[in-house]
């Protein structure tokens, strides 16, 4: 029975109360106000004390949000997760308060945002409900929103960026907007029909149940994996390969499955799969609105089952196998949660597009064991997937003249040079001169789909626009219509980037302007897929000078190792790749007015800094900046140098930095044909900041060098290979100190041009910075970067 209270007046009273007995609070609101955060305050710390679950959401529509409403939740309540969703003009007006008490779920809905007036002595009118599959159903559609990719987290570098948003927007208008806690009024806007909806897909079905060619190799690569004793690995397979079966095929091996998604489309597709793998098991979905926690294959939202109160329902070692599927996703802090809570037999990542293009972030979630990879050029060799005619199309947008947002250009100056006759008039040349049948068109925001879709159906094409506000059609009708050709095109902006294929389009139509290369590589899968009848895929794209142009022409290389770099790269020999003439020279002119690496490098630092918080370690950059790390040593000889370049130092640090330069350099660029440098120097580090350049002895350094070594099975399996290596396998501390002695200490002294001793049995640093804290940081780090960096290096070496 569902129990209902109307709040008119001091809904504060009853949040408190609630919040009391919470396990878990989630908020989402339109705006945030400091007189509200202040009330809430003290009832969130003590929630927080108690280990309960925070979230809470708000947005930037008009930019009511105070800048530092953020900034007190941040430092006031520094467990919580907060996020900003950004409207980019899109009218937002949530107003929810979630709590969950025990089995018990309460949700209050209504007109009180967070502003002191809204939950104390305003006009306001709210309603409390006590139903657990209401508060699930409301939970599902906050997360949506919460987890949204324009929803981003808050923290002091992204507090910063919207204060600058929020002071020119406020500068802009004729009355600036001064808000103080006794002049606050909430401001109510709505627009119907501007809800975003979710829409199931119908799931791909497969007739045959064996595995393909390259599902095959994988699973043999997999086995193999599982014999060498590894307990996770990664498989990277290209977007039409069927990942999704061969993670059924591969889960023959256990007895119970956890398969883990950020979207219910992809749960419903992967269950229906595993369902026709495996028909004796049972199969069950947990997500905001089911939950069937005792199947033998449980799909599960990583948003539900990340949750303390879904998680700890199950024991740790529940699952046999684990699988998370668009693994590019798993560095996130939701599936963060699970992979530190399970413990199965076997933990599986798989993705056709691996974050930053390269794997680099696997290292620390699969043990650096990449089982399996094929990118869709060796695919297309192999003829498992469809060739493609790649054709760029010269734009004369001056992108240069528009606001670049870091990681984006601003949003209404970029629909300025986009939203005009003539640049549609051009797009429908170029498509209509290169189309084949079927074809979807990425945008980059909602208005420019409507006004593409609008001006092609006014001359005479059969086209739509499929985006998370479309109402007029639902996505699966839509996908039918063009697969059944009453379409000509399906104008979208992100609906298509994962979880669905269309296997008979061929045709893919890029409209925007790059920004991520993952993104991009997920769109031309979208159309690789092969199909009765389709011979090849069409691939339109205009080609101007916005950032990344030059850039993402390495997704097509077969050969990106050449040391000489053509604009055009070079493709499959069943595949076609053709520029106009002035974009060919627009390429060129891009290269030569700038280092385009050079320049990814910057805006890769400025994009973490600010998803994280705080100054990105020298391993967090490589983990996960959307940069090749490389580019540090190439361009700056050091981590600190970098860091000293693009003026991220105080002066202090620049004055440390300019000290003790040559010994950055020498940890940073000291050959490493083994890891022993850097493990010795890691166990000096390991003494802490005040004796870390104590000299030490080699035998001082066995244990910890032999444990270091051999508690990873890949860095045994790497440095302990040799005959040498094999013997040292069973600790024995003379022999280790042996090979110390020999290398890396005798050798690393005779090459570092005096900054190292080793001499009467005593291995020393003179760096002469004892006690300095930023030295022995900035040390750490490089440190830490090329163990990692070398173990990965080895192992992708290893798997080519």
């Amino acid at each position: 029975m569902t129990k209902l209270q109307l709040i008119t007046s001091q809904l504060l009273d009853i949040i408190n109360r609630l919040a009391d007995e919470a396990t878990e609070i989630d908020i989402l609101t339109s705006f945030v106000m400091k007189s509200g955060v202040k009330k809430l305050v003290p009832a969130l710390q003590k929630v927080a004390a108690r280990g309960a679950e925070i979230r809470i959401g708000t947005g930037d529509y008009l930019h009511i949000t105070q800048p530092d409403a953020l900034q007190i939740l941040i430092e006031e309540v520094p467990e919580a997760e907060i996020r900003l969703y950004k409207s980019d003009g899109r009218s937002f007006h949530p107003k929810a308060y979630l709590f969950r008490l025990g089995e018990n779920g309460h949700v209050i809905i209504g007109s009180s945002n967070m502003s002191a007036m809204a939950l104390t002595g305003g006009v306001e009118w709210n309603v409390a409900a006590q139903n657990e599959a209401l508060f699930e159903e409301v939970l599902q559609e906050f997360e949506a929103v919460f987890y949204n990719e324009r929803t981003i987290p808050v923290n002091s570098e992204t507090i910063s960026d919207y204060r600058s948003r929020y002071d020119q927007f406020h500068e802009k208008q004729s009355l600036r907007v001064q808000w103080t806690e006794t002049e606050e009024v909430d401001v109510m806007f709505s627009e119907p029909g501007d809800q975003e909806s979710i829409v199931a897909e119908e799931p791909e079905t497969y007739t045959i149940l064996s595995p393909r060619p390259a599902q095959k190799d994988a699973l043999t690569a997999l086995e193999q994996t599982m014999e060498e004793e590894y307990e996770r690995a990664l498989v990277v397979m290209a977007t039409g390969l069927g990942k999704t079966y061969l993670a059924a095929f591969f889960a023959k091996h256990f007895k119970r499955v956890l398969f883990v998604a950020h979207r219910i489309e992809i749960l419903e597709q992967a269950k229906k799969s595993f369902l026709q793998v495996h028909p004796n098991r049972t199969a069950g979905i947990l997500d905001g609105h089911t939950k069937e926690k005792e199947a033998d294959m449980i799909f599960a939202s990583v948003f539900t089952i990340g949750s303390k109160h879904h998680l700890h329902t199950f024991e740790p070692d529940a699952f046999d196998l684990i699988v998370i599927d668009e693994f590019h996703h798993a560095a996130s802090q939701s599936y963060q949660k699970v992979r530190d809570y399970f413990t199965p037999k076997f933990f599986l990542g798989i993705t056709a597009t691996p974050d930053r293009m390269d794997n680099k972030d696997v290292y620390g979630i699969c043990d650096g064991n990449v089982a399996y990879r094929i990118h869709f050029t060796e695919a297309i060799q192999k003829q498992w997937l469809a060739p493609f005619h790649y054709y760029g199309v010269y734009d004369d947008t001056d992108y240069s003249a528009l606001t670049w947002l870091g990681s984006r250009y601003d949003e209404e100056e970029l629909l300025s040079v986009q939203m005009r006759a003539d640049m549609a008039e051009k797009i429908i040349n170029a498509w209509h001169k290169h189309k084949q049948t079927r074809t979807i068109a990425f945008c980059s925001s909602i208005r420019q789909a409507e006004f593409l879709s609008s001006y092609f159906n006014d001359n005479g094409y059969k086209t739509i626009a499929l985006h998370s506000g479309t109402k007029t059609i639902s996505r699966p009708a839509a996908i039918s219509m063009l697969d059944g050709g009453e379409l000509d095109i399906i104008f979208t902006v992100d609906l298509f980037n994962e979880g669905v294929d269309i296997p008979s389009v061929d045709t893919i139509l890029f409209v925007r302007p790059t920004e991520s290369l993952t993104v991009f590589t997920q769109q031309i899968g979208r159309g690789l897929r092969t199909a009765p009848g389709k011979t090849h895929c069409i691939m339109i794209d205009l080609i101007g000078n916005y950032r990344n142009a030059d850039v993402k022409m390495r997704v097509f290389d077969t050969e990106p190792d050449r040391k000489t770099r053509d604009v055009i790269p070079a493709v499959p020999a069943e595949c076609v790749i053709e520029f106009d003439l002035k974009a060919v020279e627009l390429l060129k002119e891009m290269n030569r007015k700038r280092n385009p690496r050079k320049d990814q490098l910057y805006f890769a630092y400025e994009d973490l800094k600010k998803e994280l918080g705080w100054r990105p370690s020298y391993l967090e950059l490589h983990l996960h900046g959307a940069a090749d790390s490389k580019m540090i040593k190439e361009f700056h000889q050091s981590y600190p140098g970098f860091l000293y370049a693009i003026g991220e130092l105080n002066e202090e640090e620049k004055a440390v930095f300019r000290q003790f330069e040559h010994w950055f350099v020498e940890v940073e660029k000291t050959g490493m044909t083994k890891s022993y440098k850097m493990v010795v120097l890691r166990y000096m580090l390991s003494k802490g900041a005040e004796h870390w350049l104590d000299p030490i002895t080699p035998l001082e350094a066995a244990p910890y060098f032999h444990d270091y070594l051999t508690s990873k099975e890949y860095r045994k399996r790497i440095d302990f290979s040799d005959r040498q290596g094999k013997k040292l396998k069973q600790y024995n501390e003379k022999a280790v100190a042996d090979l110390i002695a020999n290398m890396p200490m005798t050798k690393w002294s005779g090459s570092s041009k005096g900054l190292i001793t080793f001499e009467n049995g005593l291995f020393q640093l003179h760096v002469g910075a004892a006690g300095n804290k930023m030295v022995y940081k900035w040390t750490q780090e490089i440190c830490e970067f090329r163990l990692h960096g070398y173990f990965e290096r080895k192992e992708n070496s290893i798997n080519k």
